[in-house]
């Protein structure tokens, strides 16, 4: 038997929120802690891979030679821009109006642009919040997933829903050779599974219930119940036969009182 780990450690990429997880864990096994490992955007799958964390919530892509993915969703993606900048008075983003915007390219994107649209921007921001500063600057927009896009909200600053584009999805990853119980656990926790219906060690035998299990005692595999006989109806009082004769048969069931003439 494997002894119980004392913690099981979950990473997660910025935008993602394991909250509701995160309580459900919580509730079915309050015997193993759960720690959070934040990682930046493109460091989820070293996390894994070195053993940082014993699962994660990341985006792709992953490298799927070492790890296990399953989807959980995919985000919206959106730009961002100044509050007074014109694309602000449309409520969705057409990827031809940036076609005279400089758009920002950050070393951390989220996307994987085939072909960044828009005009380029001299030099590449390090990070999404380096870039966020930028477009707080004047210097050009932001094309992100709407999660990261709420991560470094800004009152200056607002996006819009950008239309036909990439999109950036998160999936639930864990190193292929480490499918450990708990990890099993938190994979039936995102799926939504029941406690019983969880492969972990969460998971508790169902039991019949009682008046099954009396019935099963009772009966042996494979034997038929004999039907019951229905009872025999008691004879009628005032004087019937016991043979079943009605009031039309033999003597038993005769009249008393005067003969008829002929």
């Amino acid at each position: 038997m494997q002894a119980t780990p004392s913690s099981f450690r979950l990473a997660y990429v910025p935008g993602v929120t394991p909250t509701k997880w995160v309580r459900v864990w919580g509730e079915r096994l309050p015997d193993v802690p759960l720690a959070l490992v934040a990682v930046p955007a493109e460091g989820g799958t070293e996390a894994l891979v070195s053993g940082g964390a014993d699962a994660g919530l990341v985006r792709l892509p992953v490298d799927r030679t070492v790890l296990s993915a399953i989807p959980l969703y995919t985000e919206t993606t959106v730009v961002v821009i100044p509050k007074d900048h014109w694309l602000a008075a449309a409520e969705e983003v057409a990827v031809a109006d940036l076609a005279e915007e400089v758009v920002l390219h950050p070393l951390d994107d989220t996307i994987g642009w085939e072909s960044l649209p828009g005009l380029p921007a001299f030099e590449r921001p390090a990070t999404t919040a380096d870039a966020i500063e930028l477009v707080a600057a004047g210097i050009g927009v932001l094309a992100v997933p709407q999660s990261l896009a709420r991560l470094h909200h800004r009152r200056d600053l607002t996006y819009r829903t950008l239309a036909d584009v990439p999109q950036s999805q998160v999936v639930l990853s864990w190193r292929e050779d480490r499918t450990t119980d708990l990890v099993e656990e938190f994979i039936g926790i995102v799926r939504g599974r029941t406690v019983n219906s969880s492969r972990g060690r969460g998971a508790q035998p169902q039991e019949k219930p009682a008046a099954q299990q009396k019935a099963g005692a009772k009966q042996k595999p494979g034997q038929q119940k004999t039907p019951q006989q229905k009872p025999k109806r008691p004879a009628a009082a005032g004087g019937r036969a016991r043979g079943g004769a009605g009031a039309s048969g033999g003597s038993g069931g005769a009249r008393r009182g005067k003969p008829r003439g002929r």
